[in-house]
Parts: structure tokens; sequence; C-alpha cells
């Protein structure tokens, strides 16, 4: 037997996983993201929302990319350089994934009506885009010295700075998503937060049903990202060392499923034909087509 041969599995103390990955589920999770990626890529250019490229389209190629590099671990888990691939890549890669959320519900919110908004669609989009690059050059920072880090205290340095940027970003989420939340329960109960702002509903109107779609793919996905963010924020603060980032399915489940469901959820309920394509007066005429309906179906009063 060639006593050099790579084992099927290798000492925990020798894996910077403390584990070997599973190289089906690698294989798997790569073939997952480079088809969610290309079919995104595809409908960019399909409906011209050159958005897509630097927002979803990067997030799937550096998830590819995170998944190939644990794929070249799943061969020789003691060579760095896949290691060091997926932990800058799977760190980052969700941070443009969000940024395409908030860029998707700002417009949501002026085809469904600004004035049930705390916010002006471009306030939603430089505001929380601000925050997404924050949390991006923070996890950049962190993810850098901890893929770098050759002894046991500049990693942990890593992954504390890492620690702060999912921090930063998950409480960036929070807000986001507490006045989304807002948003649709004024449209429900059509109590605008800004009167003056106008798209106010007509009363008894509904949703354009290709709009309704879209805030039900970006609902999902959001709460996907969600998901992933709380987990990497106890897989960080829980250590380097500790029991969640030492086992290997909490990862593939709540890191690469979360954004696997994340990314497919954009897929179904694409922007392009739920959202751009449906012209701006067109979820107003349907509300207003609505509203006549609704009224005409009331019982007239004799005179």
């Amino acid at each position: 037997m060639n006593s050099t041969a790579q084992p099927e599995r290798v000492l925990a103390s020798a894996s910077p996983y403390h584990y070997t990955p599973t190289r089906a589920v690698c294989i798997l999770f790569v073939i997952l993201f480079a088809v969610s990626t290309l079919w995104h890529a595809f409908n960019g250019v399909r409906y011209r929302l050159w958005w897509v490229f630097p927002t979803i389209f990067l997030a799937g190629g550096g998830e590819t990319a995170g998944w190939i590099g644990r794929t070249m671990s799943s061969y020789n888990v003691t060579n760095r350089s896949g290691f060091m691939i997926q932990i800058v890549c799977l760190i980052l890669a969700p941070t443009p994934l969000l940024a395409s959320i908030f860029i998707i519900f700002s417009n949501l919110a002026q085809k469904i009506g600004t004035s049930y908004s705390r916010l002006t669609p471009r306030l939603y989009s430089r505001v929380f885009l601000t925050c997404d690059i924050i949390a991006l050059v923070i996890q950049g920072g962190g993810g850098g010295i901890a893929a770098g880090a050759v002894t046991e205290s500049s990693q942990k340095l890593g992954s504390n700075v890492m620690l702060i940027g999912i921090i930063f970003q998950t409480v960036a989420m929070v807000v986001f998503m507490l006045l989304a939340t807002e948003f649709f329960v004024r449209y429900a109960a059509n109590r605008p937060a800004r009167p003056g702002a106008g798209g106010a509903r007509a009363y008894g109107a509904a949703l354009h049903p290709k709009v309704k779609l879209m805030a039900i793919g970006t609902s999902a996905a959001t709460l996907f990202l969600f998901v992933r963010a709380i987990y990497r924020l106890f897989e960080l603060a829980d250590g380097w060392n500790g029991p969640i980032n030492s086992t290997q399915w909490y990862f593939d489940v709540f890191d690469g499923g979360m954004i696997t469901l994340a990314m497919y959820s954009l897929n179904v309920f694409h922007p392009g034909p739920l959202l751009f394509a449906v012209p701006d007066d067109a979820a107003a005429a349907d509300a207003q087509k609505q509203a006549y309906a609704t009224v005409d179906s009331l019982p007239m009063k004799q005179v």
C-alpha cells in the first residue's frame, strides 16, 4: 500500500473542517448553483435586467466557486487551497444575493403603492445596499484573515471579524424585514404610512397576480437568507473548533441548502416576467377594475 496515498478519512486534527467534505454533496451543490446561475444570466439578458449580474449572478458564481473549493478538499483535505477558496467565497457570496432582494422590494413598493411604505423606494435601495456593502467589506476582511491564518489566534481573529460582519448584516436584515412586513400589513388594511405619497389602492382592489407572485418569491428568498444568517451567527459565535462548525450536515443544510433555495426561489419567481414586465400602471389598472367589479356587485337601494 502506498503510504503517501490520501486516506478516505483523515484524523479530525488534520482537517481544517474537522471532517472531510462529502464529495457527492459538494458536486451536487456545484451543479445546482451552476444551473441556477446560468438560468439567472439567461433571464437577465432576456429581460435586460443588467443589475442581475453584479447581484444574483455574482452570488451564484461565488457559491459555485466555493463548493468547487469544498470538492477539492474532498480529494485532499489537507490541501489548504480548496479550504481558502470555500471560506472566502461562501461567506461573501450571499451578500450580493441579499442586495438583489433590496432592489426587488424597492420596485415592488413602487408597483404596489409607495404610500404604504415608511421609506421611499429609492431610500430602500440606498440605505440597505449601503449596509450590504459595509457587511461585505467586514466579512471579506475577516474571511481573508481566516483563510490565510497560520496560527489559532489569527484564525480566531478572522472568525471574530466575520462574526461582526454577519451580526451587522443580520441586524440590517431584521430592520428590512420589519419594514417590509409593515408595508404588506398596511397594504392589506389600506392604511398608508405616508398618505401624500400616492399609490393608495381603491377600495376592494387586489394585487396584480404577477406582482403577488413576485412578493411571495421575494419573501421566501428573504426567509431562506435569514435562516442562513442565523446559522452563521451561531457557527461563528461557537468558535472555529466548536461543535457547530465541526458538524458537516449543519453546513450543508443551513448554508448550502438555504442559499440554494433562495437562488431557485428567484429563478421560479423571477422579477423579469413577474415585476419588470408589468407596466407601472398595470397594477393600478387591475386594482381599479377590481374595485369597479366590487362596487357593481353591491345591492342598490331602491328610491
